[in-house]
């Protein structure tokens, strides 16, 4: 059989753990597992699994449910009294981003600005600062070489 089929047959057996299958996938199924020896198997040892599981015995503190509600309570109070400190944030995050969209054009036109000088100084003054540093290196280089 391919593998495929085997995919198939694991994930019905595990959805049908959870919910009821469709009659044509219950019928499919079936066939499967007539046929397909691991895959009874597998579908065995799984009944076998949950049935063990389902006979154990747990033991739990008589209070347990009491002491969750007391909790779920206090939780739910914590949430009410920081509501209003919630609210305060996406006031002001709501404000910060109409203040932001309202100074946009001015930012924008500041960083032009610095843009404008920036390619100034780039474009007109590192070559003349370079030339000017070559210069006075070769100078200096040839007044070390003249001593």
């Amino acid at each position: 059989m391919s593998e495929s089929l085997h995919q198939r047959a694991n994930e019905l057996m595990a959805w049908r753990r959870i919910e009821p299958l469709t009659r044509e996938d219950e019928r499919w199924l079936a066939a499967h597992l007539a046929g397909c020896e691991p895959c009874a198997t597998a579908d065995a040892r799984t009944s076998e699994a949950l049935s063990a599981l389902r006979g154990m015995q747990i033991n739990v503190p008589r209070n347990l449910a009491g002491r969750t509600q007391l909790r779920v309570r206090l939780r739910a109070e914590e949430l009410r009294e920081q509501g209003p400190a919630c609210r305060l944030v996406w006031a002001v995050a709501a404000m910060s981003w109409i203040l932001g969209l309202a100074t946009a054009p001015f930012v924008w036109r500041g960083f032009a600005w610095l843009a404008l000088q920036l390619g100034f100084v780039l474009w007109w003054g590192l070559p003349a600062l370079l030339a000017a540093g070559i210069v006075l290196w070769k100078r200096g280089w040839r007044s070390q070489g003249a001593e």
